[in-house]
């Protein structure tokens, strides 16, 4: 956000000495003028909806001599910290009331019509009528700029709270994502023991004589064994900052139906069960395939 100090601001301007004793010459006029300017302004801002209902919900006359006052500083002469404060505190209360800055901007064109008729009908001397306006324009210009400066510094504060908002969601995601994907990776140790005492009791039937059942029963205790250490694997790599890997998933459903078909072998299920179990195996290689060929083009982009 842009910060310019007092002295460049009247500098780029070109608002200097000549330009403030004009004004603080023109005061007494103004100030004869107040109450007409008071009165034009009010009504003004009351033939305007969107002024008007903001203006209903305020005390008229305080804000009649706020008006007035801020009409009649213009000519004050000294135009340093304490009076950009005060423009600064005019634009932050139209801010706050929701006053849009289109209105600020057509209130201001009113304004400057209304003093620059008070200079032509006040100033016979050609010279001296311009270089008056010229000093008039420039410090409403410079007003209109402090003031709009306070709908500039809103929309950054918005924007700046709203990034902090957003940063925050993403951290506290990323903790809780990185929290749950903490508790699956214990879950899956958990079930990797699980799976090797399933082994051990699977080999337990050679001892029984079942060899054939040993040795299938084995092989798909061991293929969930296989299973559990891939799928720790993908989600310690999650965990360290890698990258999702859908073949992972692909392959332990693989898995899974290999080992199914292997326990209908057992069960001697029905042909066509066996079939479809085939059928489905192949159809997941094929998904398998495809996705790690689309995979590779990507990596290699």
């Amino acid at each position: 956000m842009l910060k310019i100090s007092i002295n460049d601001l009247k500098h780029h301007y070109r608002f200097g000495d000549n330009e403030a004793a004009r004004l603080k010459a023109l005061q007494p006029l103004a100030e004869q003028h107040a109450d007409e300017f008071s009165a034009m302004f009010h009504k003004y801002l009351q033939s305007i909806s969107e002024t008007n209902a903001i203006m209903r919900n305020t005390d008229t006359g305080r804000l009649s001599k706020m008006h007035e006052h801020w009409f009649t500083s213009l000519f004050v002469g000294e135009y340093e910290e304490a009076y950009f404060k005060s423009l600064k505190r005019i634009g932050q209360a139209h801010v706050k009331v929701g006053l849009n800055v289109h209105f600020v901007n057509a209130a201001m064109n009113q304004i400057r019509h209304f003093l620059l008729n008070l200079i032509d009908s006040s100033y016979s001397d050609r010279e001296e009528r311009r270089l008056t306006r010229e000093a008039v324009e420039k410090i409403l210009d410079i007003n209109l700029d402090v003031m709009s400066s306070s709908y500039r510094d809103e929309e950054m504060r918005k924007v700046f709270l709203s990034r902090e908002v957003e940063s925050w969601l993403i951290k506290a995601t990323e903790r809780f994502t990185y929290g749950l994907n903490l508790i699956l990776v214990l879950a899956l140790a958990g079930l990797s023991v699980s799976a090797v005492l399933l082994f051990i009791w699977d080999l337990g039937h050679m001892f029984q004589g079942n060899i054939e059942k040993a040795i299938l029963s084995s092989l798909g205790s061991l293929l969930i064994i296989w299973m559990m250490i891939e799928l720790m694997s993908n989600e310690i790599k999650n965990l360290k900052g890698g990258k999702f890997n859908i073949l992972v998933f692909i392959g332990v459903i693989i898995v899974a139906l290999i080992r199914e078909i292997l326990i209908s072998t057992l069960r001697h299920d029905p042909l066509t069960t066996q079939v479809f179990l085939a059928g489905t195996l192949l159809i997941l290689g094929i998904v398998y395939f495809l996705v790690a060929k689309v995979q590779g083009m990507v990596d290699g982009e």
